[in-house]
């Protein structure tokens, strides 16, 4: 679904179209760019509301905003990584499969 700066306004109830246009100028949330103006899909929406979160109820400082979206950008990137790398294991024989579990088994304990 994609959505207007008013519908996202509307959908989110906790920012003003002012606020979100400065978190977009800021690059905390990156809409795509339609013919009259951002668009934002449920992805941008998500993240909107995690900007919400943090700044009203965690009470993040602004400028620690950047670098917390960082870090979860970083964390979702890793956890995509390793999902790849899980399917990539996965697709092997057996024996590639059980060698992978041990190594990664003692590298975990040693």
């Amino acid at each position: 679904m994609i959505f207007s700066e008013a519908e996202v306004v509307t959908v989110v109830e906790m920012i003003s179209v002012q606020e979100l246009r400065g978190w977009v100028q800021a690059g905390w949330i990156a809409p795509a760019i339609g013919q009259s103006g951002p668009v934002f899909d449920e992805l941008d929406v998500a993240r909107v509301r995690l900007v919400c979160e943090l700044r009203g109820d965690l009470e993040v400082p602004e400028e620690a905003v950047p670098l917390v979206l960082s870090l979860l950008d970083q964390v979702h990137g890793l956890r995509r990584e390793m999902q790849s790398l899980a399917k990539a294991v996965d697709a092997q024989p057996e024996n590639v499969r059980a060698a992978v579990k041990a190594t990664y088994r003692s590298l975990m304990t040693g």
